[in-house]
């Protein structure tokens, strides 16, 4: 099963994808939607807007530094210290945003950054989960970005304040089954900014595969259906070139991964955001 949410004529709805057609399916919640009775016609998926799969995840966690190479070229701006030791951080429900929807260059920082990444989107309640029971409670798997603020992060011990900007989580485009996929190790994750290739790597590149980082996770506290979890970036981050390759206004990043589609997203100002109440 492919699950998205999506618009179409004002309304917001949860459906199968298959191929250029969204199915309709019952429910108005990600836990009802995942039940996957159809109801509906189907619709061109011409004529949708794809959402994030969840609309506001209870958590978003993230794991820094998960993969050897990256970890290398990370020591400007983390400790990488000990990478045997899973190092996680949170990114806000406010930063959630759509697979091809803009992504606001913050008006406190000109050093945002890309980090093309698999999600993990969880399934079922789970605490003290067994690794090796740990893929028991996983829902299915998006394509991410984790887009970071790299001074901000950097200012801040827990990297929080730098990884969690207003839509600064673009996932999707779908909520893909594991069922659909073969060889989850095998699937590559490429970054391009502009259309020039930044980054490449599989998922068995993991310093902490997402079974450990269930494990790991679950022994501190319960994940539940819809926490979305971010499982690292390969190397070839706009921080890890001399000098930086900082994101500017106009850019456009796609990440791909395969089997799971693409995510693409325009670099944009951020818009007057001043709120009260």
């Amino acid at each position: 099963m492919r699950l998205v949410r999506f618009v179409a004529e004002g309304q917001v709805r949860f459906g199968h994808l298959e191929g250029d057609t969204v199915v309709p399916v019952a429910g108005d919640s990600f836990v009802e939607a995942l039940e996957g009775r159809e109801k509906g016609a189907p619709l061109a998926l011409s004529v949708v807007h794809l959402l994030a799969p969840v609309p506001r995840p209870g958590k978003i966690l993230g794991i820094g530094v998960n993969y050897a190479a990256h970890a290398a070229e990370s020591v400007s701006f983390i400790s990488t210290a000990k990478p045997e030791v899973q190092k996680w951080f949170n990114k806000q429900a406010t930063a959630v945003n759509g697979p091809y929807d803009p992504v606001h260059l913050p008006k406190v920082s000109g050093q945002l950054d890309y980090e093309g990444e698999l999600v993990v989107v969880i399934g079922k309640h789970g605490r003290h989960v067994p690794r090796e029971r740990a893929l028991e409670i996983v829902a299915g798997f998006c394509i991410g970005c984790d887009y970071s603020v790299r001074d901000w992060q950097k200012a801040s011990q827990t990297m929080i304040m730098g990884k969690g900007f207003d839509t600064h989580a673009p996932f999707g485009p779908a909520l893909v089954t594991p069922d659909e996929i073969e060889d989850l190790p095998g699937l590559e994750v490429r970054s391009y900014v502009n259309g020039e290739q930044r980054q490449s790597g599989h998922v068995r590149d993991m310093i902490h595969d997402i079974a450990a980082q269930i494990a790991h996770l679950t022994a501190a506290f319960t994940l539940e259906p819809g926490d979305v979890i971010f499982t690292g970036t390969p190397a070839g981050v706009g921080a890890g070139f001399d000098p930086p390759k900082w994101l500017k206004a106009g850019d456009r990043v796609r990440i791909e991964i395969d089997g799971l589609g693409h995510i693409e997203n325009e670099i944009v100002p951020e818009p007057e955001t001043m709120r009260i109440g």
